[in-house]
């Protein structure tokens, strides 16, 4: 049973990566789930594999959180992707309509992304002994490289600046009452069915690009694996796991 605590949160004023620094404290085996590692600034942050993550010292908000989601099985670990975005987009939803979940775990606003997701699960058996989760959440950044060209901030969507520290309570709370929820009551089809409802890209039909080049298709599903499953023009499904295909915007 997942049980409501308060979370324990280290501030660091830079770090090389939340995520690392997490996975080092777990070398304490009593460190409680929710422990939360938050940094003004990444010196080595990271994305998706052969991905970084690049983020102005003080304006976004980088973290890292750990859960121990014994109760979901090797799997179905996609469980704990669709639950961490769906969390975000409570906390962003209030300021930003256009928010939805690109597939697998990155967060846009209309075709300019927002945030991204980093998970490092560690297995025991054929469960999840524990889950080390990174967010980088672009707050009140202005300018962004040029190697990111589609990158965008709330503070430019709203034009307001937010406050980092209370974003990332709101965070906390938001994710906790989505997994504890869960916890108590795994309705894997109605997860699956919620994440569904805010993915980009889940109507009509649009450009993607694989090995073999690029073509038109439209959503057809999410397995529980997290593969994505489009539906082309002559009726024919494809299934992706990630880096697979590329959506064209």
């Amino acid at each position: 049973m997942v049980e409501r605590q308060v979370p324990k949160i280290e501030y660091f004023d830079s770090l090389d990566s939340t995520n690392q620094k997490l996975k080092e404290m777990l070398q304490d085996p009593s460190l409680p789930e929710f422990t939360v590692v938050y940094a003004d600034y990444q010196t080595a942050g990271r994305g998706q594999p052969g991905n970084t993550w690049e983020s102005e010292k003080g304006k976004n908000l980088t973290f890292s959180i750990l859960i121990k989601p014994d109760f979901i099985d090797v799997g179905e670990q996609f469980a704990i992707t669709q639950l961490v975005t769906l969390a975000i987009l409570d906390v962003l939803r209030p300021h930003c309509k256009t928010v939805s979940v690109k597939w697998p775990n990155d967060i846009y606003a209309g075709d300019q992304k927002l945030a991204g997701i980093l998970i490092e699960n560690s297995l025991k058996g054929s469960y999840i002994y524990n889950s080390v989760i990174g967010i980088g959440l672009n707050l009140n950044q202005k300018t962004f490289s040029a190697k990111l060209p589609n990158a965008v901030s709330l503070s430019k969507l709203t034009g307001k600046e937010h406050d980092v520290k209370k974003t990332l309570k709101l965070f906390i709370k938001a994710f906790a009452n989505r997994y504890i929820a869960f916890a108590e009551n795994p309705d894997f089809r109605k997860l699956s069915a919620d994440y569904v409802e805010h993915l980009y890209r889940n109507k009509g039909s649009h450009l993607y690009k694989d090995q073999n080049g690029s073509f038109e298709a439209e959503f057809h599903e999410i397995k529980p694996t997290g593969q994505l499953v489009l539906k082309r023009s002559d009726g024919s499904l494809h299934s992706y796991s990630f880096k697979e295909v590329e959506f064209i915007i």
